[in-house]
């Protein structure tokens, strides 16, 4: 039963921008004969651009039906292959004879996904043949390379394909022994073979490896016949070869497109497949163990979006050299798309051997990479996890070994491992993750979220005098979900665009509602994602401004610096019209990533916040407390305020006070606090 287009994997064509430029007559047909890709060739061949014929069945192309065709494609759905000589018509209407070569492409479990087919224009050497046919049977093929080689292996004649093809000259070639029939041209093992066919059956005929008069080598297909006189005796030798370069280039091609990544040059997820499989059948029949990696770059959209997509192609390919200079030479390393990797470890002792390949990898990629942008070598540090699965002990399926992977892989970035093996624990926890992700599709819907607000206090008064609006989301069975386990799934599924909205007008709406009854706060912030930095963002914002009536300067946004670091047009312009309307802006997680002071300078930014994770060791880390001091120094510099997160001790808040820091929030002070704890706490703390 042929598959429908619909029931096939998106991504198993090969790409257009790929196969339309390549100078082959290429094209690649669905199971059904609708034509999904054509190449430069084919529309030099037919005429049609690629636009016109993408889409069309086959039969646009032909300039009669025969049950010959039919019969070509029973043999490539039945033996992956097919080549026939067939009339064609080109898109003005004139018909020529093409040679067409049909290879059938199979996934991973073997059923046929598509075709990719090969057409030459034979049309010329048809006419030649028939035309040659009047002159005798040495001219009947003038298209290929004929020679007549008499007893004493001495060329006679040759034709003018022989001078075309091998470059040599008639005089020069007559009297010579043909390359293919001399001792020292031919390895001892095919020479015997040709010798012995030709004694034997009077025909040899085969593929070998030729060398033109320039001394450049290529590749024919042979045929040599002894020819016999009357009385039986052997007089000569009929050469005939022609010239594979093209077909072997073309098939070496399609190879590559079908199972090769072309950025990488490393085998892609097909390839794998057979590779892993072949591997497993080894496997169960000797006993041996072996391991899949999967391995992903942490954050590597934002080096993407940073330094496009050109000089992130360049880093990709500088990855996969990295980890193949980790890996034996039996290891394979395949790419299956953006930046993540699988590597095949064939026949390994036991569990620990994949632990040590995996750290030797990933300490080579700790090492920094350099990027050049606009020019200006750039220096990057990378991080990336690896999920490990092993076979026998995981199974010895190729598709549940790599989806194990993937999952360690999940799971070793959400926990913070640098690599960790499958469990089926492991498993486990990602369909509950897949519910809760789920869940969180409804939660807005059925008003499940509410915002908390952890103050934020003048070091030096003690006063309250701003606050941060934080998300938290109540699930009627489970309780508080934390944010660190739904806030993630909102930023990878773009739910956090319409919860982020709601925020910004909860936030808003509560700004008001203090005022009205009295207290009052200097600020109030509120985090927002980069993906809620759309078209019409800064515009839904101002409106709310103006609808609650919000004075300037009493909305704060905090974003991180992966959302400047876009660094474009479209950027500036709605943070310009953001300050306009009377926002500050505050620049969360300061020092946790590139710190760009350039960032500091072009966007105006009015606060930095000190991570937690720095504050967490101070006083009593050198490091930590050097890096406070230095961040409190740039803003004390250039003009900015300093809030301080994560405040949990009286010492740190000390410490913190003695540097100079202005603000500060943290439990040592107050908790996030839902709406009415944090009303009741203004009410003492801040009346007008």
């Amino acid at each position: 039963m042929m598959l429908a287009p619909d029931d096939l994997p998106g991504d198993i064509h090969l790409p257009q921008t790929l196969l339309g430029s390549l100078e082959a007559s290429l094209l690649t047909l669905d199971l059904d004969g609708y034509i999904t890709g054509w190449s430069r060739g084919a529309e030099r061949l037919f005429g049609y651009t690629p636009e016109e014929i993408i889409g069309k069945h086959i039969l646009v192309l032909y300039a009669n039906e025969s049950e010959r065709e039919a019969e070509l494609l029973n043999t490539v759905m039945q033996q992956g292959r097919g080549e026939m000589e067939v009339l064609r018509r080109r898109k003005n209407g004139d018909a020529f004879w093409a040679n067409v070569h049909l290879s059938l492409t199979r996934d991973a479990e073997g059923r046929p996904i598509y075709m990719i087919g090969y057409l030459r224009d034979i049309t010329e050497r048809l006419a030649a043949e028939e035309k040659n046919r009047l002159y005798g049977m040495i001219f009947e093929q003038a298209n290929d390379a004929v020679a007549v080689i008499d007893a004493r292996l001495q060329i006679v004649i040759v034709n003018q394909a022989y001078e075309f093809i091998t470059g040599y000259r008639a005089s020069e070639a007559v009297g010579k022994t043909p390359r293919f029939l001399r001792e020292d041209a031919l390895n001892a093992r095919a020479k015997a073979e040709l010798d012995a066919a030709l004694a034997t059956v009077g025909h040899w005929e085969g593929e070998l490896v030729d060398t033109r008069a320039s001394g450049d080598q290529y590749p024919v297909r042979l045929n040599v016949t002894a020819v016999s006189n009357e009385r039986g005796q052997l007089t000569h030798y009929l050469a005939v070869f022609n010239d594979q370069t093209e077909r072997v280039a073309a098939e070496a091609q399609i190879h590559r497109l079908a199972y090769y990544d072309t950025l990488t040059a490393m085998p892609n997820r097909a390839l794998l497949f057979i590779l892993i499989e072949q591997a497993l059948a080894e496997a169960r029949r000797y006993h041996r163990h072996g391991a899949i990696l999967c391995f992903n770059i942490a954050g590597f959209k934002d080096v993407n979006d940073s330094f496009g997509h050109a000089a992130a192609d360049r880093l990709l390919a500088e990855i996969a050299a990295r980890i193949k200079e980790c890996l034996r030479e039996e290891d394979v390393i395949s790419r299956f798309g953006g930046d993540e990797f699988y590597i095949a470890l064939f026949d390994i002792q036991q569990r620990e051997d994949a632990v040590i390949v995996a750290e030797r990898i990933l300490r080579r990629i700790d090492e920094p990479f350099m990027i050049d942008f606009h020019g200006v070598a750039t220096e990057v540090a990378l991080l990336a996890n690896i999920g490990i699965s092993v076979y026998p002990d995981d199974g010895l399926d190729a598709e549940k070994l790599i989806n194990q992977a993937s999952v360690a892989m999940y799971r070793a970035k959400q926990g913070n491992h640098a690599h960790l093996f499958y469990s089926h624990e492991m498993n486990r926890r990602s369909l509950e993750r897949l519910k809760l992700e789920t869940d969180l599709r409804f939660a807005l819907e059925r008003h499940e979220f509410e915002l908390f607000y952890q103050p934020q206090l003048n070091l030096a008064s003690g006063h309250i005098v701003g606050a941060e609006a934080l998300l938290r989301w109540k699930h009627p069975v489970k309780g508080y979900v934390s944010p660190a386990d739904f806030i993630p799934f909102a930023e990878e599924t773009g739910l956090i665009v319409p919860i982020g909205a709601w925020v910004v007008e909860e936030a808003l709406r509560q700004l008001r509602a203090w005022d009205e009854a009295g207290l009052y706060i200097q600020r109030l912030a509120i985090n927002v994602s980069g993906l809620q930095f759309r078209p019409l963002f800064a515009e839904t914002v101002t409106q709310l401004l103006a609808q609650h009536g919000i004075p300037p300067g009493r909305l704060e946004i905090e974003m991180t610096e992966t959302v400047l670091m876009r660094n474009n047009e479209r950027l500036e312009a709605m943070l310009s019209t953001l300050r306009e309307a009377g926002c500050s802006f505050a620049l969360d997680d300061f020092g946790t990533g590139y710190s760009n002071l350039a960032y500091l300078q072009q966007f105006s930014i009015d606060y930095l916040k000190i991570d937690r994770s720095f504050i967490r060791n101070v006083p009593g880390t050198r490091r930590d407390e050097a890096i406070v001091r230095s961040i409190i120094d740039i803003a004390d510099n250039l003009g900015l305020g300093v809030i301080a997160e994560g405040v949990e001790t009286a010492e740190q808040a000390d410490f913190l006070r003695g540097l100079g820091c202005q603000l500060a929030q943290g439990f040592h002070f107050h908790p996030p606090l839902p709406e009415m704890q944090f009303t009741s706490l203004l009410a003492v703390k801040n009346p007008l």
